[in-house]
């Protein structure tokens, strides 16, 4: 059955089910709400479904060899009853994806330049971007020179192809940036100022952000909720600084014991 419409300050709500063939699913009416202008922690274990939850929220698990069923609300609209084409105007535009391998998401044959130019020209062609480009990469504490951006994936260290990465991201002004995994390919150094930046574009923009993560001190850094996700369900969901304190459910406390 499908859920109710969000409330209006509600960003996202999923009342979702998902399978992968004839296996067992992998959620049965899992319910999960996000407000507007927050950052939102999913965390869980190893292949518990966290980046399944979001290619299920984009309509991406098609390629996957999986289903969904239920509803997907974003901004008032059920995902799941759009077109393939009305889909592809909201991935992108609407909703912006980060994934935990930048080098590997990149088309190496690509110059980053032709990367952000065909992200842009996806879903606007009243302009050929180039001053949105440029401030953009700005945001993102990456040089809008020719130089850099003549550059292949591989000539540009992974921090650089994850803050472009995350260009790509914003480039529309997404009101949802689904973060999955954005620190793990990082060192230490680097992580910090990922989830800085992070921070400052949900400041700044106002995008809500879904930051699906392992890393415990990423998502209390970070996050302003947090939602513990363990055997198909999520089975809690509170403030992050009351997480450690306040965990109810036996799992929860076991995954955030010992975390300080």
């Amino acid at each position: 059955m499908s859920a109710p419409a969000p409330a209006f300050d509600q960003v996202l709500a999923l009342s979702l089910s998902v399978a992968y063939g004839k296996r067992p699913p992998i959620f049965t009416d899992l319910s999960l709400q996000m407000r507007r202008g927050e950052i939102l922690g999913l965390v869980g274990g190893s292949g518990c479904g966290k980046s399944t939850l979001a290619l299920a929220v984009l309509r991406l698990l098609d390629t996957k060899g999986a289903t969904a069923s239920g509803s997907v609300f974003f901004n008032g609209r059920d995902l799941l009853n759009l077109s393939e084409r009305e889909m592809r105007r909201v991935r992108g535009r609407e909703i912006g994806l980060v994934l935990q391998s930048p080098l590997s998401a990149l088309n190496p044959m690509l110059r980053i330049g032709r990367h952000l130019r065909e992200a842009w020209r996806a879903h606007r062609e009243d302009n050929n971007g180039e001053s949105e480009i440029a401030q953009t990469l700005q945001r993102v504490d990456l040089p809008h020179t020719t130089d850099f951006l003549k550059r292949y994936p591989s000539e540009i260290s992974v921090g650089q192809a994850q803050r472009v990465l995350i260009a790509i991201a914003i480039l529309h002004g997404p009101d949802l940036l689904i973060a999955d995994e954005p620190t793990s390919a990082l060192d230490a150094i680097t992580q910090i100022g990922a989830l800085e930046l992070f921070r400052d574009i949900n400041k700044q923009s106002g995008s809500s952000i879904l930051m699906i993560s392992h890393d415990l001190a990423a998502v209390e850094s970070v996050c302003d909720r947090v939602a513990v996700l363990h055997e198909g369900k999520i089975v809690e969901c509170r403030a992050v600084e009351n997480m450690f304190s306040e965990a109810s459910h036996p799992y929860t406390r076991a995954l955030f014991q010992g975390h300080h």
